[in-house]
């Protein structure tokens, strides 16, 4: 029997998650939680084999949610069960370490399907997620043609993603606590490094990358 805890911030749709798994002879719900707090209190009391992740939720979301369930648990594996289809979110959630990724509008043999996949040890992800994995992969190697296949550090990265954010330079200092000057200097240091033009460039780049939607 595989054991199944359901994270999400919308109790009637755990109450409708819980109904298809109750029609499935070899899954059981063992506990529901609807944040990532209440998740860890959860598992201080059960060990589920699967983790239905939602990642739209309050107090600790299910990226975090994620990288908790991933290094405190590593025999238990994380679906995402997700309205969001953007590469952004998918790219997100699989470096966190999740296992698979579904969306919400599935129907209950696919959510089946991917329940005993990912607890077989492979990855499952639906239809619409795979292609726009693939999307992905082809628009960064689109990028990284253009470019050169530049490397970006860390840092560059993550002002590079405030940019595309439409975040100022002021913005950008407070998130990141470095001064709006070194803010300004990443962002010169970018338009050369990418040969780009404008502030538009940087734009289209971090697109290509999936570093925002």
């Amino acid at each position: 029997m595989i054991q199944v805890v359901i994270v999400d911030d919308h109790q009637m749709f755990i109450d409708g998650i819980h109904g298809l798994i109750d029609s499935m002879e070899n899954i059981s719900v063992v506990g529901e939680a609807n944040d990532g707090v209440q998740l860890i209190d959860l598992l201080t009391t059960v060990t589920p084999d699967v983790v239905l992740m939602d990642i739209s939720m309050p107090k600790m979301d299910g990226y975090e949610s994620t990288k908790y369930v991933v290094e405190k648990f590593p025999n238990c594996k994380v679906l995402m069960l997700s309205m969001h289809d953007s590469r952004n979110h998918i790219e997100r959630l699989l470096k966190a370490g999740a296992h698979g990724y579904i969306l919400k509008n599935t129907g209950v043999a696919e959510l089946q399907t991917a329940i005993e996949t990912v607890m077989d040890g492979n990855s499952y992800y639906s239809p619409a997620v795979t292609q726009r994995i693939m999307e992905g992969l082809q628009q960064k190697q689109k990028a990284q043609k253009e470019t050169g296949n530049v490397k970006l550090t860390e840092r560059e990265t993550q002002v590079l993603r405030h940019i595309a954010q439409e975040f100022t330079t002021a913005e950008i200092a407070d998130k990141l606590c470095i001064s709006p000057h070194t803010v300004e200097s990443h962002r010169k240091n970018l338009i050369s490094k990418l040969g780009v033009r404008s502030a538009a460039g940087l734009v289209k780049y971090a697109v290509q990358m999936g570093l925002v939607d």
